[in-house]
């Protein structure tokens, strides 16, 4: 049997849409994808870009709830660093109480803050090949998370002066608050409603052998690895995850899913055509103006190219999986297998929401047969 496959969602603006057509679309892709047989379906929080509507999780979380019955639903991930652990544990205890047992709260370290050298990756300079599994050579993003620009959105995320504190100090709190509260020294207790009790299974994400992968394993919880994101650390994070898994209440193996951006079309050339745009919005991404609105296929064609261009996305666009329903169940398999993954989580942008909603259709069925 094949392993799972579920989906991640950023609701995508498009050229010409609107942060309103994107989150319609969120919800009308999650009703498909509940009829399609997909296991999850997550939705991620980016700020701050043109090119992205899913900046709240618990809200539009809350939506899809309504507008589905069986699927999972989750978060892909919440930023621990923009969020205190109690507003965290109040929203999702709030949908929970509305919809019960339906939700992951995947978290991430997002706006935390970091020691030197935990988040170490690869510093294999060249792109390998492992078992069939392309590694590419590691992305810095150092520039980015320097720049006046990452500056402003860190200002207008968090209170003046406040540091969002280490990841092992927020799972304490998130755990203590879903199951029997805090209690201070002096025996004062502090109980979130909603929220304690919730049916919530927490998921950690992470994009290098770090400390979030190390935390996941330690604590026994299940771990979320991206290799869309980040794909030269996608062996050394399974790898951390695996080494420190301690078995817990609620897992007893190490979890691991992994996920992977795919465009799917009835042929190879198609579905080629419809990736186009893919390039110059991961640039848009890696040079710091955020992601903007999905182009269209005509208008990535007419995109100006130089060499630092194609070498800023040469990565991802190397590591997206596109094209006919074989050809990408095909290169998912060998994802699945290098990395030992339990779960697939795969993640799709196209400008006509049409043309998404029939990739995953496509992608199900083969993977399905």
């Amino acid at each position: 049997m094949p392993v799972p496959l579920s989906i991640l969602d950023l609701a995508p603006l498009v050229s010409g849409g609107t942060a309103s057509d994107a989150l319609r679309r969120t919800i009308d892709l999650a009703r498909r994808a509940e009829e399609f047989g997909y296991a999850r379906y997550w939705v991620a929080e980016h700020h701050f870009t043109a090119g992205v509507a899913s900046s709240q999780p618990a809200l539009l979380l809350g939506q899809i709830a309504a507008h589905t019955s069986r699927i999972r639903l989750g978060s892909g991930a919440v930023q621990t660093g923009h969020q205190t652990p109690l507003t965290i544990v109040e929203q999702f205890g709030l949908i929970d109480a509305l919809h019960p047992g339906r939700f992951d709260l995947g978290i991430g370290r997002s706006g935390q803050r970091r020691s030197a050298g935990s988040d170490a990756v690869s510093e294999e300079p060249v792109a390998r090949i492992v078992d069939g599994l392309l590694i590419p050579a590691p992305f810095s993003f150092a520039p980015l998370l320097a720049s006046s620009r990452f500056a402003l959105s860190a200002r207008l995320l968090q209170q003046p002066g406040a540091e969002g504190p280490d990841l092992p100090e927020v799972l304490d709190d998130i755990q203590a608050l879903l199951t029997t509260g805090i209690t201070d020294d002096e025996g004062n207790e502090a109980h979130a409603v909603p929220g304690e009790g919730a049916d919530l299974e927490i998921w950690i994400l992470g994009s290098s052998g770090g400390l979030s992968a190390r935390v996941a394993g330690e604590r026994g919880l299940p771990f979320a690895a991206n290799y869309h994101v980040a794909p030269a650390a996608i062996l050394e994070a399974v790898e951390a995850y695996r080494a420190a898994f301690r078995p817990s209440a609620g897992l007893s193996e190490p979890r691991v899913m992994v996920s992977a951006d795919v465009v799917v079309a009835d042929d190879d050339e198609t579905a080629r055509h419809l990736a186009t745009p893919y390039g110059p919005w991961v640039r848009s991404i890696r040079t710091g103006q955020g992601a903007i609105p999905f182009p269209s296929p005509e208008e990535a064609v007419a995109f100006e190219w130089s060499d630092a261009d194609r070498d800023l996305v040469a990565d991802r666009i190397a590591t997206q999986f596109v094209g006919s329903p074989p050809t990408v169940a095909e290169r998912l398999r060998t994802l699945q297998r290098v990395t030992g993954a339990d779960e697939l989580l795969v993640t799709t942008i196209t400008h006509e929401h049409a043309d998404r909603v029939r990739s995953f259709e496509l992608l199900a069925k083969e993977w399905q047969s």
